[in-house]
């Protein structure tokens, strides 16, 4: 299924409301994210690399937020034991629609679920790769350690945790400048000044980012060893956790 281009917030609206997962999004959200994040390709392919190297036998990966799957794909893609399943997870009734079609039309000989649930409520088990590629970024920050904990208890030992991110800043000026650059790789991409300031406020108080040292400090909380930090361009970021 092909993607439009995204016109979500090309002209002017008299009232802004808050940012939603639905069809018209879900139409044209493969531009939308490369257009607005700068390295989302990098993450997304790195993902099924990652996922190459680290899924286990037997196991379990979850796309949890999977969208229109495009990191589950990156994985199935770079994934070839047939023992492993591969389960997509998202909330939105028109993401799961589209990515079961998209899904459908991918040649893998790696078993795939799609669930229209709450990540927070799925079920979690033998876990060797879980993939978080910004969505936690929208769920209550108070509940983010629950979660994280959650899917170390469901990790098979030696599995991966990925997490992008969009983050900020602790210091004022850094987050200003990444701010500002990051508004000017989406007037690159060709979004005008209004589709980014309508966005924005669309977002506000709904896409709460926190900074590397707070989700450093949390995924160490949840028992993971190895943390780091392998990608980041501006304000977004991507972290591998170890269990």
């Amino acid at each position: 299924m092909g993607s439009n281009k995204d016109s979500v917030y090309s002209n002017p609206l008299t009232e802004v409301h808050q940012f939603k997962f639905d069809d018209r999004v879900a139409q044209c959200f493969p531009d939308m994210i490369t257009r607005s994040v700068p390295g989302y390709e990098t993450i997304i392919a790195m993902t099924g690399v990652m996922a190459q190297r680290f899924a286990q036998a037997n196991s379990r990966i979850y796309d949890l937020g999977c969208s229109l799957g495009a990191s589950l794909l990156s994985m199935r893609q770079h994934v070839d034991d047939a023992s492993i399943r591969i389960i997509g997870v998202d909330n939105s009734p028109a993401m799961i629609e589209r990515c079961s079609h998209i899904v459908a039309l991918n040649d893998s000989p790696i078993g795939t679920e799609l669930r229209l649930e709450d990540m927070q409520a799925t079920e979690l088990s033998d876990a060797s790769v879980v993939v978080l590629n910004f969505t936690l970024q929208f769920i209550p920050i108070e509940e983010r350690g629950p979660l994280i904990k959650r899917i170390f208890a469901a990790m098979k030992p030696g599995g991966i945790l990925i997490l992008s991110e969009k983050i900020r800043f602790e210091d004022e000026h850094l987050q200003q400048l990444n701010t500002e650059l990051h508004h000017e790789f989406k007037r690159g991409n060709g979004y005008s000044d209004l589709e980014i300031a309508q966005k924005r406020s669309s977002l506000e108080n709904y896409l709460r980012a926190e900074t590397i040292k707070n989700h450093e400090s949390r995924l160490a909380n949840a028992g993971f060893s190895s943390i780091d930090v392998w990608f980041q361009c501006f304000n977004f970021a991507s972290v591998v956790a170890i269990k």
